[in-house]
C-alpha cells in the first residue's frame, strides 16, 4: 500500500467535506507544506505567483480559512506582525524573544501543568497555541546579565 503525502491527503479531506479542489489551491498548499518555517498569507502568495501569477492573495487567505475550518492548519500571532501558518499534526507552542525576535518552539507538554492549573482553580480553558509567549532567550538573557 503506498504512503499518501500530506498533499493527497488534506485534498482528499477537503474533498470529503464537498470542498473544491483547484490549481491554486494545489499550489497555495504545496507551499505551505514546503515552506521551512511558518510563512506568512504573503509569503505564500509569493510563491505560489512565481508560478501561477494570476492568484490573487485573496485567494490565499480564503483558503488558509478553508483549511483552518478543517482543522488542518493553525494560525498564530507570533507578535506585532502578520499572522503565521502551520499544520496541526504539528503540535508545539511559540515562544518568542522581544529583543532578537528568535522564535523557539516547545512540546505542548510545555504548558499543560497550566492548563490543568487554570481550569482547576480558574474554570478557564486555556487555549495558548493561537498565540505567543513573549520574552527573552537565552542568549539575549545572557547579554543583559
Amino acid at each position: 500500500m503506498a504512503v499518501i503525502s500530506r498533499l493527497e491527503s488534506v485534498l482528499g479531506e477537503l474533498r470529503a467535506r464537498g470542498g473544491r479542489v483547484t490549481t491554486p489551491r494545489r499550489a497555495i498548499l504545496q507551499a505551505l507544506i514546503d515552506h521551512a518555517d511558518h510563512p506568512t498569507a504573503a509569503q505564500l502568495t509569493t510563491r505560489v505567483q512565481a508560478l501561477l501569477p494570476d492568484v490573487h492573495e485573496s485567494t490565499v487567505y480564503r483558503f488558509l480559512e478553508d483549511l483552518e475550518g478543517l482543522g488542518v492548519i493553525d494560525h498564530v500571532h507570533l507578535g506585532h506582525g502578520p499572522a503565521v501558518y502551520h499544520f496541526v499534526d504539528d503540535a508545539h507552542h511559540h515562544l518568542v524573544c522581544e529583543s532578537c525576535d528568535a522564535v523557539i518552539e516547545v512540546p505542548n507538554q510545555m504548558f499543560e501543568t497550566l492548563r490543568r492549573r487554570l481550569h482547576t482553580e480558574f474554570g478557564f480553558a486555556l487555549k495558548p497555541r493561537h498565540f505567543a509567549v513573549p520574552g527573552q532567550c537565552q542568549n539575549c538573557a545572557a547579554a543583559r546579565r
